[in-house]
C-alpha cells in the first residue's frame, strides 16, 4: 500500500494536474482525523501525522509519542483512499468549470436530457448545463434528444458541480450567430455595434463596414438571404431587421424605424429624446405592433423615440399635451387601439 499510495498520487498529479503536495497534506489530515477518532487522546493533544515522501510510509504521533496499533495501518489506507477518491472528484469539477467558464459568451451544441419545471437541461457530454425558462423563446419548442445549441451566459461553483447556464433568449445569441454566419464579422471586417431583441418575435442588429467596398447589410443577408436565412431557422422563424449603423444620428434613426418612412424629425440632444412625425399611414408602421418596432428601435439607438403622425403633431403643438398614440421607449408597450383607428376612420 506504501509504494502503490505514492504511484497513485504521482499519476493524479500528472493526469489530473492536482499538485502532490496539496495531495499528501489532505491524506495526513484526513488520517490525523481519523485517528484522533478511534483512539483516545486528550483534546489538548494533537495528532501528527506524516506521510513519507519517498516510501509512502504513514507514521502519526499523539503529542510526542508515535501511536503504534495493527489497526492503524488499515486506518491510514482506508482513510487515504477516501481522500484520493474525494481529491479525483473535486479535480474533474475544477476541470469542467475551467473549461465551460473560460467559454462564457460562446456559443455550444448539447442534446436536450430532460425537462424540469419549465427548464431544459442539456447534455454537453462532459457535463449537463441548464436553460432556465426565462433564457428561453416562448416560440421554440424542443423534444427529448434533440440536438440544440446555445449561448454561454454563467457558470456557477455549487457542492454537487459546475451549474453551466445557457441562453437561448439572451441578444447576444443572436450576435454570435451572425459571426459563425458571416466570415467578415468573424474577421473583425464589418462590426456589430448595437442589438435589441425581442426573443422569438424580432430582432434589430446594427452593422458596420470598416471597408467601404463592402456593403455590410448584403454581407449579412447573404448570396439571395442565404445567411440570414439560416440564422432565422435556428431561431424558429424570429424576424431579424439589418440595420446600418451611421454616425449621423438622423440617418442611424431612420434606418432602425424600418420600415417606416419618416417626415420629419425634431432632436432634443440633452435629453436623448427625438420627436418623429410620420405621414398617416406610417404611424402603425412605424410604431409597430404592440409598440415593438419603435420599442426595438428606441434600444438599438440609445434615445428615446415619439412617434406621431402630422396630425397628432400639429395637435401637440397647439395644445402643448402629448397624445395618447405616443411612445416613449424602452418603457411599456403601445399602440393605437382597434377603438383609436376606427375613430381616426371615421373622421377621415
Amino acid at each position: 500500500m506504501d509504494s502503490e499510495l505514492m504511484i497513485i498520487l504521482e499519476q493524479l498529479e500528472r493526469d489530473k494536474g492536482i499538485d502532490k503536495e496539496t495531495l499528501i497534506a489532505a491524506v495526513e489530515a484526513a488520517v490525523a482525523s481519523a485517528a484522533k477518532k478511534i483512539w483516545t487522546v486528550d483534546k489538548e493533544v494533537d495528532v501528527k501525522v506524516v506521510l513519507d515522501r519517498k516510501t509512502g510510509k504513514i507514521k502519526a504521533w499523539a503529542g510526542d509519542e508515535e501511536i503504534h496499533s495493527s489497526e492503524f495501518g488499515r486506518i491510514a489506507a482506508q482513510t487515504a483512499k477516501q481522500v484520493v477518491i474525494q481529491k479525483i472528484r473535486e479535480a474533474e469539477k475544477d476541470v469542467v468549470f475551467g473549461e465551460y467558464n473560460a467559454r462564457i459568451g460562446q456559443i455550444i451544441s448539447g442534446s436536450v436530457y430532460r425537462f424540469e419545471r419549465g427548464n431544459i437541461i442539456v447534455d454537453l457530454g462532459k457535463s449537463e448545463a441548464l436553460i432556465p425558462k426565462s433564457e428561453q423563446s416562448n416560440k421554440e419548442e424542443f423534444r427529448q434528444g434533440e440536438r440544440i445549441r446555445a449561448y454561454v451566459l454563467e457558470v456557477r461553483r455549487e457542492n454537487r458541480g459546475p451549474q453551466i447556464i445557457l441562453s437561448r433568449a439572451h441578444p447576444n445569441f443572436v450576435k454570435r450567430l451572425f459571426e459563425l454566419e458571416v466570415p467578415e464579422i468573424y474577421e473583425g471586417i464589418i462590426e456589430v455595434k448595437g442589438i435589441a431583441r425581442d426573443a422569438g418575435e424580432r430582432t434589430k442588429i446594427a452593422v458596420y463596414s470598416k471597408d467601404d467596398k463592402i456593403d455590410c447589410v448584403g454581407a449579412c443577408v447573404g448570396m439571395r438571404g442565404s445567411r440570414v436565412k439560416n440564422i432565422v431557422t435556428e431561431l424558429h422563424g424570429e424576424k431579424i431587421d439589418i440595420v446600418r449603423h451611421s454616425e449621423d444620428i438622423k440617418e442611424y434613426i431612420q434606418a432602425a424605424l424600418s420600415p417606416a418612412e419618416i417626415s420629419q424629425m425634431q432632436l432634443i440632444a440633452d435629453e436623448k429624446r427625438v420627436n418623429i412625425i410620420v405621414d398617416e399611414d406610417q404611424l402603425s408602421l412605424a410604431i409597430g405592433k404592440y409598440g415593438q418596432n419603435v420599442r426595438l428601435a428606441s434600444k438599438l439607438v440609445g434615445w428615446e423615440l415619439d412617434i406621431y403622425s402630422a396630425k397628432q403633431w400639429e395637435e401637440k403643438q397647439k395644445t402643448a399635451e402629448v397624445p395618447e398614440t405616443s411612445v416613449e421607449a424602452p418603457a411599456a408597450d403601445v399602440t393605437p387601439s382597434d377603438e383609436d383607428s376606427k375613430e381616426e376612420e371615421e373622421q377621415e
